[in-house]
């Protein structure tokens, strides 16, 4: 069987552990004063990997919360793949030259197209796209907007350009633990051929085993926030459960 990978995620913002519902910077609930304690906890557990996302960074489009992001690729066992505020080939090699694993480029891949190849070609691999749908369009700067490109579309554009990895959300669904959007994940691994992690609506561990049945097809993993903070299930659980990390 193909790997499946745990991603827990750590959504900061003004140096805490939060989650927003769909996004919605009004709807907020901090679960943790410390996202490097909260990190440690998910590493206890045996996450492999970190999902790391600097809410702030993301709306003032710069880094802000990056020292923390640091703090955990250095200390922890743990790779971690990061997003929000990264906007500029300063951002992306700051956080490549300080082991972070993987740099996430978002809105950048609509409004700066060229800037998101050039770092593709530069650091292959250590790119991933992030792209946030809502009804198949994709969304930006922090889901304020939708464009009129469809995330197929930009999945094989970039794709061509030489991205390996998408993480995929759907908006509908983030942090409503309403399920995750198997259809929409699964064609774009089929259409891009590339590798994809799901994110949003992960509520369960069957919606666990349901998206790990797609890892010979490209689904490598599933970033999960809510459902852990609420208690739905641990870590530990969700790897037992599709046997791998």
């Amino acid at each position: 069987m193909s790997s499946f990978s745990i991603y827990p995620a750590i959504d900061m913002r003004g140096g805490k552990c939060v989650r927003l519902i769909q996004g919605d910077y009004s709807k907020e609930t901090v679960y943790g004063d410390s996202p490097f304690d909260m990190a440690k906890l998910f590493t206890d557990e045996g996450a492999r990997w970190i999902h790391m996302v600097d809410l702030d960074g993301a709306k003032e489009g710069k880094r802000v919360n990056d020292h923390f992001v640091v703090e955990v690729a250095r200390q922890l066992n743990a790779k971690v793949q990061i997003g929000g505020g990264i906007r500029t080939e300063e951002d992306v090699a700051y956080y490549i030259e300080n082991g972070i694993d993987r740099v996430i480029l978002g809105s950048a891949a609509i409004s700066n197209p060229e800037f998101v190849k050039d770092m593709l070609k530069k650091y292959g691999g250590k790119i991933a796209i992030g792209i946030d749908a809502k009804d198949g369009y994709v969304a930006t700067e922090g889901w304020l907007n939708t464009s009129s490109v469809k995330a197929t579309e930009l999945g094989t554009e970039l794709a061509e350009a030489g991205a390996e990895v998408f993480i995929f959300t759907d908006i509908a669904t983030d942090g409503m633990l309403s399920g995750p959007n198997v259809e929409a994940v699964t064609t774009l691994a089929k259409i891009t051929g590339k590798q994809v992690i799901a994110s949003g609506g992960v509520s369960s561990i069957d919606d666990i085993k349901v998206l790990s049945q797609f890892a010979g097809s490209g689904v490598i993993g599933a970033i999960v926030g809510k459902a852990l903070y609420t208690k739905q299930f641990t870590v530990a659980e969700a790897i037992r459960e599709v046997g791998t990390e």
